[in-house]
């Protein structure tokens, strides 16, 4: 403890200064700091009651006491400024003052009814001031009928501004922290509210296929390995992504997009990576890229098959090192990123054509997954236009829309080269044209037919006549997709004979002449 007539030097009170502020930025509570800072008052100057006050509108009140004379009647004690000009008088000063017996004579002693001190007993009243905020007062009280000498006032008062300084900067890291888990928990319902329940539409398919993939999805979900989505144009690549980014152990950092397809060549460096004040015309300030904003996250490339070629070599160096340079500087950046990948170009055609580069092709797809096409899942209709019309209604307000049975039969007769994107399209087409929640086929805007995609002089004349389909396979292959619709049900309301506008009778005999076994219906409708 330091002595009244040996006060502490310039090294010990900058020490003092050095181990509040380490205190404020280590203590999770601002209680804990006050406590703390309470004990090292001790090596600053003699005490029977260090009291600490805040400020609460006019009020004073005690939240923490130390000494022989601190108990709970002292903790729990407020002050009324009101009645105590001095006190009031040394916050608006800021200013540390050591009271007399003439002193409290007006007013009183502010432990009046609490304590028994003596009168003309030692007393300071230290201001908690901090830039523009008065926190409160730091009371020292001595049961010695003795005035602090000025030196340990003045002293007392330099510790109190270090104290308040470190409530200040405790209060803001609390304040800080608080942000940013409101932002934190903002950017996680607004990654919902985009992705929609994709994790639950993977792994509840009808499809086969589909299952599969959910299945080796979340396996590789687990790892830090690079995956490479590959699919038609609108087939979901981006919700798969992002499912595997909530289903990995870096769900609660970013999840950060870049499309390579849609940004200019010239500015996709510096999207990317970043760029530095000055790199460039119009650069004027730092700016982070892609890659530092999805640090200790996940970072989708899609259409990485349209990345330039000369881009791609500074791409693999930042996946093989994960280091790079932002554009106009010689500073590495080092990023923990998880790298997906997604892409509807045929990566093997475009090595080919020196379009990409095959060590990067190699560093990307580890782990490919392939979505299949929605012409290959009809099965999952229903549920997929349950899930697309929720997720609109999130965005438009407009709830309890359903597909009627019919509806979803004209569905299942569309080829869907647009797919999942496509699909979503119609049905809020649909949702538009149709004034009940209900959506028939009538509300269906499809178009009339679907073009096939042109094929290459010589690939036509190696066409034969034989190739093309008869009309009894187009029946049955139409008959199962009604089938699949309805789960194999054939009879009642919504059953495949209805939606065909068939009798069941019709349809069964058609179904036997055209090889349709009840194997096939109870793949459909699954065991029970």
């Amino acid at each position: 403890m330091g002595d009244e007539n040996t006060p502490l030097g310039a090294p010990q009170l900058a020490r003092e200064a050095k181990d509040l502020v380490e205190l404020a930025n280590t203590e999770e509570t601002v209680s804990e700091l006050l406590r703390r800072g309470l004990d090292w008052l001790t090596r600053i100057a003699r005490f029977d009651l260090a009291t600490l006050f805040l400020l609460r509108e006019a009020r004073l009140v005690a939240v923490a006491a130390r000494g022989p004379l601190a108990n709970a009647r002292v903790r729990g004690h407020v002050l009324d400024l009101a009645a105590f000009p001095m006190v009031r008088q040394a916050l608006e000063t800021r200013r540390a003052r050591a009271f007399t017996e003439e002193d409290h004579s007006g007013e009183g002693d502010p432990f009046d009814g609490v304590l028994d001190l003596p009168p003309g007993h030692s007393c300071m009243v230290v201001p908690l001031c901090s830039g523009e905020r008065c926190y409160g007062v730091l009371t020292l009280d001595r049961s010695e009928c003795e005035t602090y000498p000025q030196t340990v006032v003045d002293l007392v008062e330099v510790y109190g501004q270090l104290l308040a300084t470190a409530l200040q900067n405790a209060e803001q890291r609390s304040d800080f922290e608080r942000l940013h888990r409101q932002d934190h928990e903002h950017a996680k319902l607004l990654e919902s509210q985009l992705g929609g329940d994709s994790e639950g539409v993977l792994e509840t398919s009808l499809s086969p296929a589909m299952r599969d993939l959910a299945r080796r999805a979340r396996q590789v979900a687990e790892t830090d390995t690079p995956v490479l989505l590959l699919g038609e144009t609108g087939t979901g690549k981006e919700r798969l992504a992002r499912a595997i980014h909530r289903w990995s152990s870096r769900a609660d950092h970013p999840f950060v997009t870049i499309n390579c397809a849609a940004i200019p060549a010239g500015l996709l460096e510096s999207e990317l990576f970043g760029h530095v004040k000055g790199a460039f015309t119009g650069a004027t300030k730092d700016r982070a890229g892609r890659f530092q904003m999805a640090h200790g996250g996940t970072l989708l490339l899609d259409e990485v098959g349209e990345l330039p070629v000369e881009l791609q070599a500074k791409l693999l160096r930042a996946l093989q090192e994960k280091t790079f340079e932002p554009v106009g500087s010689d500073r590495t950046v080092r990023a923990d990123v998880r790298i997906l990948a997604a892409t509807h170009v045929d990566l093997q055609q475009a090595i080919a054509q020196r379009r990409f580069r095959e060590d990067l092709y190699y560093r990307l797809s580890v782990f490919p997954l392939r979505l299949p096409p929605l012409r290959e899942r009809l099965e999952d209709l229903p549920q997929l236009c349950a899930f697309l019309l929720d997720e609109q209604a999130r965005r438009t307000g407009r709830r309890g829309m359903r597909v009627l049975p019919e509806a979803l039969a004209r569905l299942g007769a569309y080829d869907w080269p647009g797919n999942l994107r496509e699909l979503a399209n119609v049905l809020e087409r649909a949702t538009i044209l149709s004034r009940g929640p209900e959506l028939g086929p009538q509300a269906l805007d499809l178009p009339t037919h679907v073009r096939a995609p042109e094929a290459p002089a010589e690939k036509l004349a190696e066409d034969k006549p034989g190739k093309v389909p008869t009309l009894a396979a187009v029946q049955r292959e139409h008959i199962l997709r009604v089938l699949a619709l309805t789960k194999g049900r054939i009879y009642g309301p919504g059953g495949a004979a209805q939606l065909l506008g068939l009798k069941p009778s019709t349809l069964q005999s058609r179904m036997k002449k055209l090889g349709i076994a009840r194997q096939e219906l109870f793949i459909i409708e699954g065991p029970t």
